[in-house]
């Protein structure tokens, strides 16, 4: 018979692998509640760091700062992070993996979800859960993690429980989407699928079971892809849009009035470790199953391209030769309000105009990695620029100081803006002497 008790938070002890933009708002959540939280990764320098109180991150929980939720956490003693995987298998019998699957041109790799798998197998003990929540192609938890889990004797459903539910936040709003998102969970059978129930019900207010594993794999993959599509459509639209001479975001929002559409917004392109990714979660299983997946992958081409579009609106509208111009970038996350970089369209728009022959200097005081373009101000981003380049949105850029760009940017012609964010009104921008090309 299953158990219908519910979980005291205070008796909880959950170790949570893999800490980055979804394991670390995921433990500090738990954390709040009561439980006992050992999170685990690979890397040395973000333990050390996170278990500093340190933390990029841009999340909040209700109005309160992420760091500030970490500081609170660790001082109560209720997380803490450490590389040794030891530690947590042996003190916590509740886990769960948030770790990833790189792809790269195309190509998985499985590696880290291996090591993470083996490193939970190396101290598994009967009574536990292991409860992923990492993308995965669909399949892969029974044929690819449980097997590894039962290298240890151990048999899955018997001696310990294995589940799945996927990862659903949106980068921040993580704390209240754990919280408020209905989840999908499923285990690799009903008492697994209950003991995931009960952990998660402690974070998480609305659960949807469903009959298998691999159901739920294959809605994430496929919710992700649906927005993939979607953009790549309104994308295509911007190009028509542009062609006609007309307003692609006001076409959009006034299609929107009809109650059966929902169109989302072009922009410089699709970012971010979920969408770029997710056909190719999708295509190993598609092409064992002989599935061709046109439309899907069209799609992902057509998004795929958006760069080299943005790129050469940039250079056919610049007042001087590429070789002779610089442009200034501002915003390079994968997503607005975001300090993630990963998969960023803005990157590789950037490199297209290096390539040909522009100087960029590129502006973003959220995302915390270096690059040899990247600057530390808006006033060194516009210096002696010919274009302004909006590729995301940010807290503290300023991207309406006209009297700045016109103060800091090149004489030489008239100076260019490059919306892909809508963020401008036309006649405004032409108020100030500047010329608007918006997507």
């Amino acid at each position: 018979m299953l158990s219908t008790e519910t979980l005291k938070p205070s008796e909880v002890k959950i170790g949570i692998f893999g800490l980055g933009f979804v394991g670390l708002p995921l433990a500090l959540s738990y954390a709040i509640r009561g439980c006992q939280v050992i999170g685990v990764d690979v890397d040395q320098n973000l333990v050390n760091e996170l278990n500093r109180g340190v933390t990029h991150h841009l999340e909040k929980y209700h109005d309160t700062p992420i760091q500030e939720v970490l500081a609170e956490q660790l001082h109560n003693g209720r997380f803490r992070a450490t590389t040794d995987a030891r530690e947590a298998m042996s003190q916590c019998r509740y886990f769960i993996m948030t770790v990833g699957i790189p792809v790269v041109e195309g190509n998985h790799d499985f590696s880290h979800i291996e090591s993470c798998s083996r490193a939970i197998s190396s101290g598994l003990k009967k009574g536990d859960l292991v409860l992923v929540r990492s993308t995965l192609v669909p399949g892969m938890t029974r044929g690819f993690i449980m097997p590894i889990l039962e290298e240890t004797g151990l048999k899955a459903g018997e001696d310990f429980y294995l589940a799945y539910s996927s990862e659903r936040i949106a980068e921040g709003k993580a704390f209240d989407e754990f919280e408020n998102m209905p989840s999908l969970v499923s285990g690799i059978n009903e008492t697994s699928a209950e003991e995931a129930r009960r952990l998660m019900s402690i974070v998480t207010k609305e659960l949807h079971l469903a009959t298998s594993i691999e159901v739920v794999e294959s809605s994430k993959v496929m919710e992700n892809i649906s927005r993939d599509v979607n953009i790549a459509m309104v994308n295509e639209f911007a190009r028509f849009c542009e062609a006609l001479d007309i307003d692609v975001f006001e076409v959009i929002r006034l299609a929107n009035t009809h109650k059966r559409v929902k169109l989302l917004t072009p922009g410089p392109g699709v970012g971010g470790y979920c969408i770029p990714n997710a056909l190719h979660y999708l295509t190993p299983k598609a092409d064992e199953l002989g599935v061709p997946l046109k439309l899907l992958r069209t799609a992902r081409k057509i998004n795929n391209d958006i760069p080299v579009f943005v790129a050469s609106l940039v250079t056919k509208n610049l007042p001087v030769p590429a070789s002779e111009a610089k442009v200034a970038v501002l915003g390079i996350a994968m997503k607005d309000y975001s300090s993630d970089d990963r998969l960023s369209p803005a990157l590789e728009v950037i490199r297209l105009m290096q390539m040909s022959g522009i100087k960029v200097s590129a502006f973003d005081p959220a995302v915390p990695s270096n690059y040899d373009f990247k600057v530390e101000s808006l006033e060194e981003a516009v210096r002696d620029a010919h274009a302004v380049v909006v590729l995301a949105k940010q807290d503290g850029i300023g991207y309406n100081n006209f009297r700045l760009f016109r103060q800091l940017m090149s004489k030489a012609g008239t100076p260019v803006i490059v919306d892909t964010k809508n963020l401008y009104n036309r006649s405004e921008v032409e108020k100030h002497g500047f010329i608007l090309k918006a997507i």
